[in-house]
């Protein structure tokens, strides 16, 4: 299929694959935490999951014919969400090794209400207290998950598990400006790259020797997470973002049942809470932001309409 193909919309065709993607980042997420009990380190989980994820993403630019995938004008854009990017990646990953699946799925679900935030703060876009007020809800959902005044939970753990989610909402803020001129493949490619450049340096002093479920753990992390990619990328070439956004958050379905089938691990009444207020603040804020870019390309073309 050429680049250039033009987009057929298939609501039910993307649903599917966002879903099919969230269930392969679910199972990354487990993965992981496999490979942390396998004595896999933290540097070896992402570059593994870089390098067993990029013949996936080569194959993607391959069959869609797309060979200057690497050509961009915006190197330093590229940069700095490679810093970004691989930072947040860095967060994530070790706050697996101290969560369970579940919590560290509900409390990576704020991502989207600090991205409200950021792009108020940075992109200067107009927030109206409809969505200021869901941010706040989302944010008592968080506290409640982190239960300050008595968790159970490694504050270490909970940190990072914080700052991830800041830093995918800082990594959504670059990625909408790179996205004005740099297409998805390029963006991703340059971000595979420069990520296993980076981690592959700290490699010789990271690097094990590990067993064949060792590796296989590490090689299902990559394909899982290089797979999810492509899918969550596809998805959006069939469905608008309104429509599939709200079913990431099967991924904490997925993170129970994973985490209960693999680690013995229930979700305590508090976490539930937390992520029904999470949840609910997320789909009012995608909710509002459909609204309001409902009513403003009808503005536009309003004033585009010419004078009777």
């Amino acid at each position: 299929m050429p680049a250039s193909a033009p987009i057929q919309q298939n609501r039910p065709l993307g649903i599917a694959l966002r879903l099919g993607a969230v269930l392969c980042f679910a199972c990354m997420a487990a993965g992981i935490k496999l490979g942390y009990a396998a004595g896999a380190s933290t540097i070896e989980l992402v570059f593994y999951r870089f390098a067993f994820g990029l013949p996936p993403l080569l194959a993607w630019i391959l069959w869609s014919g797309n060979l200057n995938a690497w050509r961009t004008a915006r190197p330093g854009a590229h940069l700095l969400r490679g810093v970004l990017g691989l930072t947040t990646m860095i967060l994530a990953f070790s706050a697996l090794a101290y969560l369970p699946l579940a919590e560290a799925t509900t409390i990576g679900f704020a991502a989207p209400l600090f991205a409200v935030m950021l792009s108020a703060l940075i992109l200067k876009e107009p927030v109206g207290r409809y969505r200021w007020s869901a941010v706040a809800a989302g944010f008592v959902g968080v506290l409640i998950v982190m239960q300050p005044a008595g968790s159970s939970l490694p504050p270490a753990g909970l940190a990072l598990a914080v700052a991830s989610a800041f830093g995918v909402a800082a990594v959504t803020i670059t990625i909408r400006q790179i996205g004005r001129t740099e297409g998805t493949q390029t963006t991703v490619l340059w971000f595979t790259s420069f990520s296993m450049i980076v981690v592959g340096a700290l490699m010789p002093f990271a690097a094990q020797m590990h067993d064949a479920r060792g590796w296989a753990i590490l090689l299902a992390v990559g394909l899982s997470g290089g797979i999810a990619q492509i899918l969550l990328t596809a998805a959006l070439r069939f469905a608008p973002v309104s429509t599939v956004a709200p079913f990431d958050y099967t991924q904490l379905i997925w993170a129970v049942l994973l985490g209960w089938a693999l680690f013995d691990i229930h979700p305590a009444a508090t976490t539930w809470a937390g992520a029904a207020a999470i949840v609910a603040s997320g789909l009012y804020t995608l909710y509002r932001e459909q609204r309001l870019g409902v009513l403003e390309r009808r503005r536009a073309s309003e004033a585009a309409q010419p004078e009777g």
